[in-house]
């Protein structure tokens, strides 16, 4: 695994690029096609990403707030 990850992360982009060239060499404007497919797909994947990192967030901040909120009521209970 230590290998392949780095070795798709370089490769898949070339290959993409190699086929958007190929597909403009063979079939011309069809090309626009599969850019405007491949940009909706980046999009969609995107969009994922940035909800659940968003998500990832909000729940670690509520949760560092009732930490906060648990000690403060703590600190209350002691002095």
């Amino acid at each position: 695994m230590k290998i392949a990850k780095p070795m798709l992360l370089v490769t898949t982009p070339i290959g993409v690029g190699l086929g958007i060239y190929e597909a403009y060499r063979l079939a011309g404007g069809l090309v626009f096609l599969m850019i405007a497919l491949l940009s909706v797909i980046t999009i969609a994947m995107g969009t994922v990403v940035a909800t659940v990192r968003r998500e990832k967030r909000a729940e670690e901040q509520a949760a560092r707030l009732k930490a906060d909120a648990a000690a403060g009521d703590l600190k209350a209970g002691v002095e």
